[in-house]
């Protein structure tokens, strides 16, 4: 295909043992499977034995691997045309016994042999299937295609970490749409994302042209992909569509808190996908804050109060999000004139180094017990709070005096308890 080449698979009649006796640094990867990783010269090659597999009763891993010196055995036992092709290093002969070349030309993704036997070995292939075709913008070839939805329960014998891994590649494709279409169609999707599957035929008014279904995936085409993040987010940021969809008078559909639903099921998600507990955080912080709908009016106090809301460090990823949303509305970017002037805003805000946070405060916790003797407990959390809000109006108020002024004066009149 003419892409640059990162990754090194050898093959070979020499066992195991043998491989471990010829280079000095050898990892055993997977040795059970005659698999092992050579170490030589800054590169990583990993090398298998010509091997046979029988059947695979876990539709994951087969029951038991037999070596063997031929090297068309070993390529039958493969998932697809494409990736059954091998190169003689010696000869460079191209070891092509099922037409991969051809099918690379033809852009097809096509099962060795009997397609379902091979998604019955392992329920994996599914998902690579879909991956192969939205990474390459192949098409699935007709047999297989219909292989993979008479074995789309499959799927679910998958653990959830290889289905999380695919999905990562998937997203991370240059036209992640085409893969969940096809994993729709498949009936593949409602087994790993019922969730985003439940969003389908829900409609939407104004200028979307979409469903929430089409609408979502769209997006994340739109997403930019320099980290996950983004185009999960992108994915997962209108799931509770569904569950909050109430017309109004005029017969319309809204959505009214559909951001902290959509949170709920993108934590449940990425729970049950094992994805890492921080990655999970950051894309359910930028779900919560995605509808913000900014005015040119808005104040600088009220960019601050945004600003202050949504952390100044997420405000690139969420920008980055809103433009996804806005192509998945229409597949159109044209309409981001408002977030480019909002842009231009929040760093004139940002450069004038104004307070934020409450740790941005001129005191703290320990300054209000100690000098103006305010218990500590959720009481001087709420009067943080307060101090916060008031430099955020008014960025001028923030030093210790006035602070402790006006943290005395709102403890006595307003939350000091009667008689003490």
């Amino acid at each position: 295909m003419g892409l640059e080449m990162t990754d090194f698979d050898l093959a070979t009649d020499a066992r195991p043992e043998e491989v471990k006796k010829i280079f000095r640094k050898v990892i055993p990867t997977g040795i059970q499977h005659g698999t092992v990783t050579v170490l030589y010269k800054g590169h990583s090659f990993e090398v298998t034995t010509f091997r046979v597999e029988s059947q695979y009763t876990n539709l994951r891993h087969p029951d038991q691997v037999h070596f063997t010196p031929d090297i068309f055995e070993d390529l039958k036992r493969r998932d697809f045309t494409v990736n059954a092709m091998a190169l003689n290093l010696t000869t460079n002969e191209l070891v092509d016994p099922h037409d991969g070349r051809g099918d690379i030309g033809r852009k097809i993704i096509r099962a060795i042999g009997d397609p379902e036997e091979r998604f019955n070995e392992d329920g994996l292939r599914l998902l690579r299937a879909v991956r192969f075709m939205s990474q390459l913008d192949f098409d699935i070839e007709k047999n297989t295609l219909e292989a993979m939805g008479a074995c789309a329960s499959n799927i679910q014998k998958v653990s959830q970490e290889r289905i999380r891994d695919e999905l990562i590649k998937i997203l991370l494709s240059n036209r992640p749409s085409r893969a969940f279409f096809l994993m729709e169609e498949t009936g593949i999707l409602p087994l790993i994302l019922p969730e985003l599957s439940r969003s389908r035929g829900i409609g939407q008014k104004e200028r979307h042209l979409f469903d929430v279904f089409d609408h979502s995936v769209y997006s994340v085409d739109g997403a930019s992909k320099h980290i996950l993040e983004i185009p999960l987010a992108a994915l997962l940021h209108d799931l509770g569509k569904p569950d909050t969809l109430k017309p109004d008078k005029q017969g319309n559909p809204t959505f009214h808190g559909h951001e902290q639903r959509s949170v709920e099921l993108a934590h449940d998600i990425l729970k049950r996908l094992k994805f890492p507990r921080a990655l999970e955080e950051r894309v359910c912080h930028l779900i919560a804050h995605h509808m913000f709908n900014y005015e040119p009016a808005w104040t600088d106090a009220a960019v601050r109060r945004f600003l202050s809301k949504v952390n100044p460090r997420y405000v690139p990823d969420l920008f980055h999000l809103r433009r996804a949303d806005s192509y998945g509305t229409n597949l159109d970017t044209a309409s981001l004139e408002p977030l480019i002037s909002f842009q231009k805003r929040i760093e004139e805000v940002a450069a004038k180094d104004e307070a934020l946070t409450i740790k941005d405060l001129k005191i703290n916790g320990n300054d209000l017990f100690k000098e103006a003797g305010i218990p500590k407990g959720p009481i001087m959390g709420v009067i943080l709070d307060f101090l916060l809000e008031a430099v955020l109006e008014d960025p001028e108020i923030n030093d210790s005096d006035t602070l402790l002024s006006l943290a005395v004066n709102f403890y006595e009149n307003r939350l000091r308890p009667d008689g003490v």
